[in-house]
């Protein structure tokens, strides 16, 4: 189903103390239904998050989980903060990420839909550009799909202009993906298309026929809201904190000088 681009997209990650890990896990099936009926929401996918350099269940990170969302309007992803969903959250997290965005470009599907539409290309977007990938692997090839991730993740993380990068999922295994920041839509075309072992992987994707549905997605970051110890408030949208925040939240890069 093709829809118009939404005018927002979030990305909330909450980070939990140990001990409330079964609160977190729990959310995880009791806000489907507060999702169901919240005003002016036309996408939504609660998420498992880690690591990313596998893909496999050893990534994944219980202290951290995260909602992914489109909206029909500012409006309506104001008061979802005021909601169920997010005061829950709020009770059990110690900290928390929210980038606000708005689709750049989209290819593919995720459950069958298109998300963030299918945005018209316009100029080139200045400042800080998001990415999205997600992906259903067919699981007879996913030995294979597995063996290939680890060079692209070590490349990953040492590419300039990476600011953040976390793998994100319905579940641990076979429905998986990843969100990352950069600090222009330039860093993220040089990883792209000109890193070898991203380029190889990208060319075996067809041959391999490793994804029942993919989904790529880049978007420009608006604004980046953290809560938690790292910022030292309760609240913020300075890009500079909320490095600081991603960085002890996901274990992100530091920023470059």
């Amino acid at each position: 189903m093709t829809c118009p681009p939404p005018p927002l997209v979030t990305l909330t990650l909450w980070g939990v103390d140990r001990p409330r890990v079964p609160a977190a896990v729990a959310r995880m099936g009791l806000d489907r239904r507060h999702l169901r009926r919240a005003p002016g929401l036309r996408f939504a996918k609660l998420l498992g998050t880690g690591d990313g350099r596998t893909f496999t269940v050893r990534d994944a990170d219980p202290l951290h989980w995260g909602l992914l969302a489109s909206w029909e309007d500012a409006d309506a992803a104001a008061a979802f903060t005021a909601g169920p969903t997010a005061t829950a959250w709020a009770r059990i997290a110690r900290e928390s990420l929210t980038v606000t965005m708005t689709p750049v470009a989209s290819r593919g599907r995720w459950s069958g839909r298109q998300p963030f539409g299918d945005p018209s290309p316009g100029r080139p977007v200045e400042g800080r550009i998001a990415a999205i990938t997600r992906a259903r692997l067919r699981m007879r090839r996913a030995a294979s799909f597995w063996r290939a991730v680890p060079p692209v993740s070590a490349d990953l993380r040492a590419c300039p202009g990476l600011r953040l990068a976390v793998g994100i999922g319905e579940a641990p295994i076979g429905l998986q993906g990843t969100f990352s920041i950069w600090d222009d839509a330039r860093s993220l075309t040089d990883f792209a298309f000109r890193r070898a072992e991203h380029r190889d992987v990208v060319a075996r994707t067809a041959s391999e026929g490793w994804y029942a549905e993919e989904l790529f997605a880049r978007l420009h970051v608006l604004r980046i809201e953290a809560t938690g110890p790292a910022t030292g408030t309760d609240g913020g949208s300075a890009h500079r904190d909320c490095a600081v925040v991603a960085g002890r939240l996901l274990q992100g890069p530091a920023p470059r000088p």
